[in-house]
């Protein structure tokens, strides 16, 4: 809603336009909404790029990541952008410049005048505020919330109290003013100027560095012009040292320069000990990109998005072509990638993507390179010294790859263990189960999940209607299961048969048509991706099979598609539970009902809870 602030920019323009006829392009209102949009798209490419783990995990400055109450805390971060430009505005509307009234496009004069006034003016300046802003009592009424961001990141740049973003608009708009007061004011040094401040601030917050020690070392007097993101880094956790807007030369000259900074630099950048460069992971989730609205997701597109389950959104529609054509980027020269993660008592967690869309794993044609992609995963893993490698959702289809069986059985020497995690996912079902149910219904019947579902509620003496036209199919299963507990298992091959029963478990997409054979008062437990829509308002539909992660996660911020902050899907959870257990054995194949509730209780014991 604060954008609504703009209303009067906007109706402005809009006069404009309909007075000149066209597009006003010397008008200043339009000039400051434009600004107001390249600035925001600067801290959003360097809030992309840092989190594009893929190029810049062996670059970071510390390991650890933003968790959700830093993002919940930073969520307005652009604040100060609309406060700037709304004295942007009121400046334009003053007669106090009157140099604004003629734009030129370029005035190398008027760059020469704002680099000095930089130098001497904005510079010390901000140094000097910022000294006092860490000095009782400003500290704790001013700039410890800026401080409460554990986790430097460029939105963080912008995240403060109105006080900061008044000294930084100082700092910023002295030089483009004094610029225009001399006359040497011009349209390109506005934009220019902007641009170069807020790239610098953002680049300082990132987390990882770009800049090679080398160049500092080329030119050592680089070092006290120009700060790094390590620079930064170290004053934000120590908060008594390297106070500078971007020159280190005043924290030298004040003494308060933290020599520190350049050793930290050269380690993070090339990724050695004392950086924050990823290590290996003992644990990762392979994933995959679900569709092409769902790829707009991920933690390096927009955190407001991100850091939220997955829903669709309109205002992402306009996208949709560009990530369409990622699309087809990723399935033409991509390879697995680093998508997120997180820590958990000390063990690094990834989430791994395989750039496939869920649609493909239905072309036979595709089947092949899928798989290849999925094996080429777990060898890296392996050769990364990953203890656990959990295979999500269609990565572990039974007509792909026989649930993990195939790459088991072709590397019988693997150290990484592979696992599917649905024998957590049966638990996590299971369990929604009242106590005194007598029967189910059950679809997806003779799948992996349908079988252990069935055969484990057959020897609870709860009679399972299978849904299933084979005869073949579902007397195997049926032979499964103990000889006094198999006339629980019935045959039934249409949905008519549940209409007295109220525990639908439901592994098959099912239309309005099927869902309308339910009594009323049915509850609809899933395990089919994606979950059915709930059409009956008479009943009751449960979400996906999910577990909410332990309490002590760290640097969690990113939503696993459609699971609520800090829950991730079962098969997810069921993967962490292996690691944290040591189990040593691959868990691939058909599910072992016998385990379903040994994984059930370590599940509980290591502090997972359901949802």
């Amino acid at each position: 809603m604060q954008y609504l602030l703009f209303g009067p920019l906007v109706w402005k323009v809009f006069e404009e336009w309909r007075e000149q006829g066209g597009l006003p392009l010397g008008s200043w209102w339009l000039h400051l909404l434009v600004l107001f949009a390249v600035r925001g798209l600067t801290y959003q490419f360097w809030f992309s790029y840092s989190n594009m783990l893929f190029f810049t995990r062996r670059r970071r400055v510390v390991a650890d990541g933003v968790d959700f109450n830093q993002v919940d805390a930073e969520w307005d971060w652009d604040n100060f952008l609309l406060l700037q430009t709304l004295i942007g505005a009121t400046v334009v509307n003053s007669p106090l410049l009157p140099g604004l009234r003629q734009l030129c496009l370029w005035n190398p004069r008027g760059w020469a005048i704002a680099l000095l006034l930089h130098v001497g003016f904005s510079e010390p300046v901000f140094y000097l505020a910022h000294r006092a802003l860490h000095k009782a009592p400003l500290v704790s009424q001013y700039h410890s919330a800026h401080h409460f961001s554990g986790v430097t990141h460029p939105l963080t740049a912008g995240f403060g109290t109105p006080l900061e973003a008044l000294i930084l608009t100082l700092a910023m708009g002295v030089p483009l003013a004094g610029a225009f007061l001399m006359g040497a004011g011009s349209i390109g040094l506005v934009y220019g100027h902007a641009f170069v401040f807020d790239y610098l601030r953002a680049m300082g917050y990132s987390n990882v560095e770009v800049v090679s020690p080398r160049v500092f070392e080329a030119f050592p007097p680089l070092r006290y012009i120009l700060y790094t993101p390590s620079y930064l880094s170290l004053h934000h956790r120590e908060k008594r040292a390297n106070f500078c807007l971007f020159m280190p030369a005043l924290d030298a000259l004040g003494g308060t320069l933290d020599a520190r900074a350049w050793a930290l630099q050269r380690a993070a950048y090339d990724g050695e000990r004392g950086g924050g460069a990823m290590g290996a992971p003992e644990f990762v989730f392979l994933a995959h990109v679900v569709d092409i609205m769902s790829s707009m997701h991920g933690p390096f597109v927009l955190r407001s998005l991100s850091s939220t389950p997955f829903a669709n959104h309109f205002i992402l529609l306009p996208f949709w072509p560009v990530a369409f054509a990622f699309m087809l980027l990723m399935w033409c020269c991509s390879k697995t990638f680093v998508v997120s993660f997180y820590y958990l008592r000390g063990h690094l967690h990834q989430t791994w993507t395989v750039p496939r869309y869920g649609f493909q794993y239905f072309l036979p044609a595709a089947k092949k390179g899928i798989n290849h992609q999925i094996e080429l995963a777990i060898l890296r893993a392996d050769r990364m010294g990953v203890k656990v490698l959990s295979l999500a959702a269609l990565n572990k289809n039974e007509a792909l790859n026989g649930g993990g069986t195939l790459f088991v059985s072709k590397h019988s020497d693997l150290r990484v263990r592979v696992v599917h995690g649905n024998t957590l996912t049966a638990a996590v079902i299971l369990n929604e189960i009242p106590n005194n149910t007598k029967d189910v219904f059950l679809t997806g019947a003779t799948s992996k999940l349908g079988r252990a579902i069935a055969l484990y509620l057959c020897r609870k003496k709860i009679r399972v209607l299978m849904l299933t036209m084979s005869s073949e199919r579902f007397l195997k299963i049926q032979r499964e299961a103990p000889a006094e507990f198999q006339p629980y298992l019935v045959q039934v091959t249409k949905y008519q048969a549940a209409q007295g029963c109220k525990t639908w478990i439901v592994g098959k997409w099912l239309s309005p048509r099927e869902q309308r054979w339910a009594p009323p008062g049915t509850h609809f437990h899933q395990f089919v991706v994606p979950p059915i829509i709930g059409f009956r308002r008479d009943c009751t539909y449960g979400k996906l099979a999910a577990m909410r992660l332990p309490k002590d996660v760290r640097g969690l911020s990113s939503c696993e598609y459609t699971m609520e902050r800090g829950v991730v899907h079962a098969c997810h959870a069921g993967g962490v539970v292996h690691l944290l257990e040591g189990w040593e054995h691959h868990e691939v194949g058909a599910i072992d009902v016998d385990r379903i509730d040994v994984v059930w209780r370590a599940a509980l014991k290591h502090g997972l809870t359901p949802v």
